[in-house]
């Protein structure tokens, strides 16, 4: 069996609840790290447009469907609280 790794130069971390949210609906949250009790790193890997959509998620011009995210936040609100 294979094992793939990923090269922390191709993951994007960030702590911030509301850009992982965003985020993890256009690309899977690969990893939480919670060895931090006090807060939870999330990761993603940078494919070809990630770059694109975060840039545009930081310059306010990244359009979501609100019932979108408010169900993303609670899928990884569970996510979050319920991995140990």
């Amino acid at each position: 069996m294979k094992t793939d790794t990923i090269k922390t130069s191709e993951l994007y971390t960030t702590t911030d609840l509301t850009t992982a949210v965003t985020l993890s609906l256009f690309f899977p949250i690969e990893a939480i790290d919670k060895t931090n009790p006090n807060k939870a790193f999330f990761l993603f890997k940078r494919t070809d447009n990630f770059d694109q959509v975060l840039e545009t998620f930081w310059r306010r011009q990244l359009k979501i469907e609100p019932q979108a995210f408010s169900a993303q936040m609670k899928a990884i609100k569970t996510r979050l609280y319920w991995e140990k």
